[in-house]
């Protein structure tokens, strides 16, 4: 094998995004304390470039300018070069986006900062070709030489818009959660909706799970017959679409059109495992099969694919792969063209085209073909004379024939990092499928991932770590881990009723607390008060993952419900309050937040569940969606709140609560279920 020609210092790192640039002629080092003072004792400017491994775009301009040994010389000779993984480090990525949505007006990745050398940026772009990136580079470098003072006066203002950015004001005013006002908000929302393809009305189109569980609990609470179809449209379309992988399962990111047709190929856990969650609940609230399906065939995608042996789950694979011709390409190892389709199906090809479209509607580019598909299984057995039976074996087989076939390709790069956050969403995912399915499996590899991070980031239970990769844990958690990771334990506590995960739940939160609050704000910093960036930041904003503070808000409420603390209730409310005017502005960056209000607004329930059969009695009730209940219990005796002397051997009682108020315990899920009825609000 060929030896490199270069490397740097990126070569002791662990993330695979730095690695992938350890072997550049730039002279690149990660994000240290040691590399900024550097910066400042050689008065030179910081160049920081950050991005992930999946990125598309990251790729091209590695490939473009990191590559080219004339580029290298110019950044090399004028500028401390700085490389972040963004999923390792969302702390400094966000405080450098704010800076560009400053300067721009948009972001993205790659992102690319000059900064000074205290680490105050004064330039910033996402993708820049090579001749326009050296060119920038030396004014750059000009102007830091000649008129330092132009630089200096132009951070102090963005320095000054950084940090008012995300910040939040503390809510004084009197408020009672009961007058707020859904119609209005869900009116100016329901603008955006696609009725036809699901979604918004946009292109690129992300998934945004965290709006669509809001919305689907809304309009079941108030039996909202129009909204509920938008949501299942939703749900259908991207289940049907090509941003499903019909061969090996699992969601990419997104879809750079508005018929979920093309995706961005990359893979990410963090979109699956909330998407299991989804569809998990969906199918409850639902039964539709397809829903079903779904969920299984992202499990089966995230054992097969992102799984480490010890339990962990990895980030991510890549939208490129090498193709025939041995180039890096986007969606090489996902699309087919007709002819490969023929030679592996053979007899069975028209059906198969008919059914994912491998015509006119399923042509993405040259002579490939992404499939889709657009109809029910209904539809097409009526179309074919097809017994339903006969359809799902042939499924099975066509996916068991391309998955082969697909082996003999080069497969797509996989970055093995394990973070806490994102195996927390996913720890959910599998925990909210056992709820659903009642599949034993689904929660054993919960509990098996669960425990990994507890052995590996959270060892001895005390500095808790965001990464793991290959052996080594690193960097200390950020808000999203912990908030993520509470609300995991508080999901395991739930389908096990073993209070070891309340707990641990409790005592992370102790740790939140003691670490990010804001006192006057009421509100969490993303990172620790002993971080020295430029700005801190409150991540307050739902997106494609709910904001940690939207998270860490719902995790009080349930844990004061629970404990029967107040200052927990108290803080959560708060937060809520705080966010009122976000929710005005701008209610679909609000979802996680909207779902906390109807805590507060709508019927929200303690199930106690108490007896030897607790779990088995809970498992019945869970048949039914019932987004707006705590569930806790015991099989013994226990001195938890919620359950301390309501122990009664051989019997196996229910009590439902609200905020405290018991009804008379029943002791079938019928009786249950009825307790939890009232008419819709």
């Amino acid at each position: 094998m060929k030896k490199p020609k270069h490397s740097n210092a990126l070569l002791h790192e662990t993330s695979p995004y730095l690695l992938q640039h350890a072997h550049n002629p730039v002279n690149w080092f990660a994000w240290k304390k040691e590399i900024l003072q550097k910066a400042q004792v050689e008065n030179k400017l910081l160049l920081i470039s950050i991005g992930y491994s999946t990125c598309h775009w990251c790729h091209v301009m590695e490939h473009e300018c990191f590559e080219d040994e004339n580029v290298a010389e110019v950044m090399n000779q004028h500028f401390i070069n700085i490389k972040v993984d963004r999923e390792e480090r969302p702390d400094v990525d966000q405080v450098y986006m704010n800076a560009l949505q400053l300067m721009t007006g948009s972001g993205g990745w790659p992102l690319n900062i000059v900064a000074l050398p205290d680490s105050r940026p004064v330039w910033g772009a996402t993708y820049v070709k090579k001749d326009a990136w050296a060119e920038v580079l030396l004014q750059l470098q000009k102007l830091h030489k000649n008129q330092p003072e132009t630089l200096i006066e132009y951070a102090t203002k963005l320095e000054h818009g950084i940090k008012t950015m995300d910040l939040v004001s503390k809510n004084t005013s009197e408020i009672d959660f009961k007058d707020f006002e859904y119609n209005e908000h869900l009116t100016y929302w329901s603008r955006q909706f696609d009725h036809e393809y699901g979604g918004t009305k946009r292109a690129p189109k992300f998934m945004m799970p965290g709006n669509l569980e809001f919305l689907l609990r809304y309009a079941h609470q108030n039996n909202d017959r129009q909204l509920m179809d938008y949501v299942h449209t939703s749900l259908t379309k991207m289940a049907y679409g090509g941003i499903f992988d019909h061969i090996n399962g699992g969601f990419s990111r997104y879809s750079v059109d508005e018929r979920w047709h093309v995706p961005h190929f990359e893979k990410m856990l963090y979109d699956n495992g909330q998407l299991l969650s989804l569809y998990s609940n969906a199918f409850s609230e639902s039964k539709k099969p397809l829903y079903k399906a779904v969920a299984f065939e992202t499990i089966d995608f995230i054992n097969r694919e992102l799984t480490h042996p010890a339990g962990g789950f990895y980030s991510a694979l890549d939208a490129d792969s090498i193709n025939t011709y041995g180039i890096l390409e986007e969606g090489a190892y996902y699309v087919f063209t007709k002819k490969e389709l023929q030679q592996e199906l053979k007899d069975d090809f028209h059906l198969f085209a008919d059914y994912y479209n491998v015509n006119d509607v399923g042509f993405w580019e040259k002579d490939r073909y992404v499939l889709i598909r657009s109809q029910s299984d209904e539809t097409f057995c009526k179309k074919h004379d097809l017994l339903a039976t006969d359809l799902e074996t042939k499924k099975r087989t066509w996916k068991k024939t391309l998955l082969k076939h697909r082996a003999t390709k080069n497969r797509p790069r996989l970055d093995n990092k394990i973070i806490t956050s994102w195996n927390a969403m996913t720890i959910q995912g599998f925990a909210d499928a056992y709820k659903a399915f009642k599949e034993p499996r689904f929660l054993e590899t919960a509990l098996k991932n669960a425990q990994f991070i507890c052995n590996n980031l959270w060892p001895d239970e005390k500095r808790l770590l965001r990464t793991y990769t290959n052996g080594k844990a690193a960097i200390d958690a950020f808000l999203e881990d912990y908030a993520h990771l509470i609300q995991a334990f508080i999901v395991l506590y739930e389908n096990t009723f073993d209070e070891t995960w309340i707990h641990r739940a409790k005592k992370l939160t102790e740790k939140c607390l003691d670490t990010f609050f804001d006192e006057k704000s009421g509100m969490f910093f993303f990172s620790s008060n002993s971080e020295s960036l430029i700005s801190k930041t409150m991540e307050v904003r739902d997106n494609v993952i709910p904001a940690s503070n939207s998270v860490m808000a719902k995790n009080l409420f349930w844990l004061g419900t629970f404990f029967n603390e107040s200052n927990y209730l108290k803080t959560s409310r708060q937060m809520l309050k705080n966010i009122l005017p976000e929710i005005e502005h701008y209610p679909p960056g609000c979802s996680n937040w909207l779902d906390l209000m109807m805590h507060f607004t709508h019927p929200f329930y303690e199930v106690v569940v108490v007896g030897e059969n607790a779990l088995s009695l809970q498992a019945k009730i869970n048949k039914s969606y019932l987004p707006n209940v705590l569930f806790a219990g015991s099989l013994t005796e226990s001195s938890s709140p919620l359950t301390v002397h309501r122990f009664v051997k051989n019997k196996t009682k229910v009590y439902v609560c609200e905020k405290g108020n018991c009804k008379l315990p029943v002791e079938n899920t019928s009786e249950v279920l009825k307790l939890l009825t009232k008419p819709k609000v």
